[in-house]
């Protein structure tokens, strides 16, 4: 009888079903946790586009930057969004200052770009996981000019 009383005995199930659970659990955690950073670095290039219209329609380039690209790659929230070098960002941020013109109320565009790399695990092989793909990212601001350009120079940087 206390054989067969064992053999009903659930008090190890719930430990066995978290057991085959957690594997799952924990990826869509980890997945969580990449797709907010993506959207962090989002946010971050929308707000450098943003700035660096607005000081390319004032025609500003801060004493402390040979130019207006160099300034806003300096501003990025991290070092690896401004000089990439990781797993999830390689490159360099790219900042690009398109003017449609040089006079006052011509607009000028500054597009901010990166590209960002999903789950770079490495050498783990997880089918359908460790090559989820690499999204662009690109935050981009228009301003017209407020002053004829004189410092500001158009150009990927």
């Amino acid at each position: 009888m206390p054989f067969r009383r064992r053999l009903r005995d659930e008090s190890g199930a719930a430990i066995v079903e978290f057991a085959l659970v957690l594997p799952f659990l924990v990826l869509v955690f980890v997945l969580m946790l990449d797709f907010g950073r993506a959207f962090n670095y989002w946010i971050n290039t929308t707000h450098l586009a943003a700035e660096g219209a607005r000081l390319a329609a004032v025609d500003r380039v801060p004493a402390s930057s040979t130019s207006l690209q160099d300034y806003i790659r300096g501003r990025a929230g991290t070092g690896e969004l401004a000089n990439g070098g990781s797993d999830w960002i390689a490159a360099p941020l790219e900042v690009c200052v398109n003017p449609d013109g040089d006079e006052v109320g011509d607009p000028i565009e500054v597009t901010v770009t990166t590209t960002y790399h999903f789950l770079p695990i490495g050498n783990l092989s997880i089918p359908g996981v460790s090559n989820i793909g690499d999204m662009d990212i690109q935050g981009k601001a228009t301003m017209r000019r407020e002053v004829a350009a004189d410092n500001v120079s158009a150009g990927c940087g």
